[in-house]
């Protein structure tokens, strides 16, 4: 994995693009102390499998333009309902709330240390995003 430092920046590069694309709850979940899989999760909810879609997009174009880092692996674009973008220290849950309740992550890796993305817009005006 990357070092801790930089693994939490590129997870925080991707909450933004999932920001950008008006991503609903973006939660971080710091998994490296309790899993070798990766370092971070971001997951975050799109409304539609059209917003879903472009909230990937969104973070794709975001990380390889800003960090020059293209995922390793994607899975669920056609379908859109839950998109999975792994960029090995950093993995990107986009999900319909549906899908997101039923597999229910944050549960799942409650164990990790979770901290919810707060875009910089809704911390200079005191509104979370």
């Amino acid at each position: 994995m990357a070092e801790s430092g930089d693994s939490e920046a590129l997870a925080r590069l991707a909450a933004e693009a999932c920001d950008d694309r008006k991503a609903v709850d973006i939660r971080l979940i710091r998994i490296e102390d309790v899993s070798s899989l990766a370092d971070w999760f971001v997951i975050c909810s799109g409304l539609t499998d059209v917003q879903v879609r472009a909230i990937a997009r969104s973070v794709e174009e975001k990380l390889e333009a800003e960090a020059g880092r293209r995922p390793l692996r994607r899975e669920g674009r056609t379908e859109g309902r839950w998109v999975l973008l792994d960029y090995g220290e950093v993995i990107v849950h986009v999900l319909t709330p549906n899908e997101r309740s039923y597999y229910d992550l944050e549960s799942f890796w409650g164990h990790g240390d979770q901290v919810r993305y707060v875009s910089p817009a809704a911390e200079n005006t005191g509104r979370p995003s």
